[in-house]
C-alpha cells in the first residue's frame, strides 16, 4: 500500500512521518525503514527504524529512487513499513515521474510487500491525477 503525506513546506508532514514511524516501529511485527535527505531525523527517529541518508548513495531521478527502494526491499523481505521524508528533494521534482514510481511500487506492494509512505512538498492539484487517491 502506498500513502503520500501532502502539503507545502512548513505544514506539518515531516511531524506526522515521523509519529507514523515511531508507531510503526512499536505495533509493526516486522522492521520499519525510514530514507530520508540528510540525517535531520537521527533524534526524532526511534532507534529500531533502520534510517538511511539517501545523500550517501548520489540518487539521480526517480528511475534511480524506484531502483534504490526495490533494493531495499529485495534485501530484507522483513520490512513491513517504508517511510520516505523530503520525496522531491530526493528525486527531483519531475511529477509525471514522481507518478510513474508510485504506480510501480504499488503494484509490488500489492503482492504482499511493505506500506510506504512519501512526504510530498507541492500542492494536490500540482501531482497527476491518478495518484492522488494515495494521498492520506
Amino acid at each position: 500500500m502506498i500513502k503520500l503525506i501532502v502539503g507545502h513546506k512548513g505544514s506539518g508532514k515531516t511531524k506526522k512521518l515521523v509519529d507514523m514511524v515511531n508507531s510503526a516501529v512499536k505495533n509493526s511485527n516486522g522492521n520499519v525503514v525510514c530514507v530520508e535527505k540528510g540525517m535531520k531525523l537521527t533524534y526524532d527517529i526511534d532507534h529500531q527504524a533502520r534510517l538511511i541518508e539517501s545523500d550517501a548513495y548520489s540518487i539521480s531521478g526517480f528511475d534511480a529512487f524506484y531502483g534504490f527502494l526495490t533494493g531495499i526491499l529485495a534485501g530484507n523481505y522483513d520490512i513491513t513499513e517504508m517511510f520516505i521524508d523530503g520525496t522531491f528533494k530526493i528525486g527531483g521534482r519531475d511529477y509525471e515521474a514522481f507518478g510513474n514510481l508510485v504506480k510501480k511500487l504499488d503494484t509490488l506492494t500489492q503482492n504482499g510487500g511493505a506500506n510506504i509512505t512519501f512526504t510530498v512538498s507541492c500542492e494536490v492539484e500540482e501531482l497527476p491525477e491518478d495518484i492522488r487517491s494515495y494521498i492520506i
